[in-house]
């Protein structure tokens, strides 16, 4: 009996594959649509970054990285560079643990004033 030479017997298989239960598969790993808004959530916060002042940035203690990438994305201006800027921000925000500058930022909105003068 010849067999046809695209089967796999279960030695042939290839042991790194996927395992057959697509449910189990689904458990492991967030959706595409769910890696989206978690990338894009990193970036809305990475562009609050871009707001505020450098002792407040500093003190937030970022990585090094990061911290450059935000003092860049400032000297650029609203162009299309700063566009890519933001994204690059982004995406060093999305290999962070973000809860501690959510939390740190929030906790900086309460006590947050105007810098513009006030009229007279």
């Amino acid at each position: 009996m010849s067999r046809n030479r695209y089967e796999f017997t279960p030695d042939e298989a290839d042991p790194t594959a996927a395992s057959d239960d697509p449910a189990a598969e689904a458990e492991e790993r967030p959706s595409r649509s769910a890696r989206k808004r978690a990338a894009e959530a990193a970036q809305k916060l990475g562009e609050r970054l871009l707001e505020l002042r450098e002792p407040d940035l500093v003190a937030l203690n970022l990585p090094e990285e990061l911290l450059e990438a935000v003092r860049d994305a400032r000297r650029l201006g609203p162009t299309p560079a700063q566009a890519r800027a933001r994204q690059y921000i982004g995406k060093l925000m999305r290999r962070l643990d973000t809860e501690p500058i959510e939390r740190a930022l929030e906790t900086r909105s309460g006590d947050w004033r105007p810098r513009a003068k006030l009229p007279r």
